[in-house]
């Protein structure tokens, strides 16, 4: 029996604790709490992202979700493989993807939009959610240049369901030729769950594919 003790206790000692930076900061009505699970990510890094936040979220809110969260926690995790992602007022952004894609401070703006959206379940089409994301990222992004993110050309075989920047660029396209007040409707019919196929034709006079047959030939911005 002391022998199963001593063992259990020799691997909660040696088991090892992850630390974590957690600062408060408070601007424009907004609070950001910033935590960081990685002592090596640099200042740049960090106070880049923060920067971004205090720049693009306020208006975000004032121009789609006036109700949004005024309080959000970011996470930078050590553990998540992926890039980053959004849920339930925080955001985790993947630590080895900062340490490939330092500059990439704008990924930030994709996923505090996804805050703003705050679409309830079965709201409206998932590459829809992606791709207005992405249109903000264009629209409102601080430096997406640095990060080497741009919009792709249109190319064959190319789909609105293909979601992020695909669908963002066809947006971006109804803006200029259709209705610069789109996204913002469909965001916020996708929020009061009040989406439908037939809001397209509303907005524009015709309808999804219609508009998507007309962007193949002409997609230019």
């Amino acid at each position: 029996m002391k022998k199963i003790i001593s063992t259990v206790m020799l691997i909660i000692v040696v088991a090892p604790v992850m630390a974590q930076t957690e600062e408060v900061i408070s601007k424009k009505g907004k609070t950001l709490i910033f935590a960081s699970e990685d002592p090596g990510l640099g200042n740049k890094v960090r106070s880049g992202l923060i920067k971004t936040f205090f720049k693009v979220y306020p208006k975000l809110a004032k121009d789609f979700n006036p109700e949004t969260a005024d309080t959000v926690f970011v996470k930078i995790d050590t553990a998540y493989d992926g890039v980053a992602y959004a849920h339930n007022g925080k955001v985790t952004i993947s630590s080895e993807w900062l340490k490939k894609k330092p500059g990439d401070t704008d990924v930030i703006t994709h996923e505090v939009m996804h805050l703003v959206q705050n679409y309830p379940p079965d709201s409206g089409p998932g590459w829809l959610t992606e791709g207005i994301a992405d249109y903000v990222r264009y629209v409102y992004g601080v430096d997406n240049k640095q990060a080497g993110w741009s919009l792709p050309e249109y190319r064959e075989g190319n789909h609105y369901k293909d979601s992020y920047r695909v669908t963002a660029r066809f947006l971006v396209w109804l803006t200029r030729h259709y209705n610069k007040n789109i996204v913002s409707v469909l965001d916020k019919n996708m929020r009061n769950k009040t989406y439908t196929p037939g809001l397209w034709q509303t907005c524009t006079t015709r309808s999804l594919d219609e508009l998507w047959a007309e962007y193949q030939r002409a997609p230019a911005l």
